[in-house]
């Protein structure tokens, strides 16, 4: 069993070359797409809707309601973002149950990725809420010696990003790999359960710190005003 999805080549022939990683990433966005797509196909306001609507609009409220509780604000301008960014990486850790997928979120590319959209996504909510002069200055607050701090710290918490949900993953495959070699019968059941337990709180836990770092961005005007 391969650890990583990088490693399982499907295609190779220069100057292109296929993997897991790659073949998988893109069916997970499909599959979002074209569920997307049929979901939304017939919507409806009639107090009579579909279980599909009425698990969509579940979804969706549910999401709302956390940007709103961690945000302390509307949450329309960072629910497509963050939505997107959970429903991908749960999607993608909750399709391991079928036998031959590979999670993408097992990369490091895909997480490295995932960790990139948040590092630039910040400053962009940030700027567009503030105006880019007052974003710039909260790199200079309390005192302008702050600013390498500042920008050590942009850096890292995006490697933390990539890394804690690739390691968490990788770990996870790891173990199961090595209870299946051990105890080939219901052990792995049961880890496959707590896997998906797992890849549901990885998926949380990332979009929760994107939502942390968004709000950290977007604040700080508002603490300024209220000061």
């Amino acid at each position: 069993m391969e650890i990583t999805p990088d490693r399982i080549v499907i295609y190779a022939r220069e100057p292109a070359i296929l993997n897991a990683t790659l073949l998988f990433t893109w069916l997970t966005m499909a599959l979002l797409v074209g569920v997307s797509a049929w979901v939304t196909r017939q919507l409806s306001v009639n107090p009579k809707i579909s279980p599909w609507q009425n698990l969509l609009e579940i979804g969706v409220e549910g999401i709302y309601n956390q940007i709103r509780e961690i945000t302390q604000q509307e949450p329309e301008p960072y629910l497509a973002f963050v939505g997107t960014l959970f429903l991908f990486i749960v999607t993608s850790n909750l399709l391991t149950v079928v036998p031959g997928y590979h999670a993408p979120t097992g990369s490091l590319s895909t997480t490295a990725a995932l960790a990139l959209c948040v590092f630039f996504a910040v400053p962009i909510f940030g700027i567009r809420k503030q105006g880019l002069w007052r974003y710039l200055q909260s790199y200079l607050e309390p005192t302008p010696l702050m600013l390498p701090f500042q920008i050590i710290g942009e850096f890292s918490r995006t490697l933390a990003l990539a890394i804690r949900l690739f390691g968490n993953i990788m770990s996870g495959n790891l173990l199961a790999a090595i209870l299946l070699s051990l105890v080939p019968l219901f052990v792995p059941i049961v880890m496959q359960i707590l896997g998906l337990v797992f890849g549901l709180i990885q998926a949380y836990v990332f979009s929760v710190l994107a939502l942390v770092y968004i709000a950290s961005a977007t604040s700080v005007q508002q603490q300024g005003e209220q000061a």
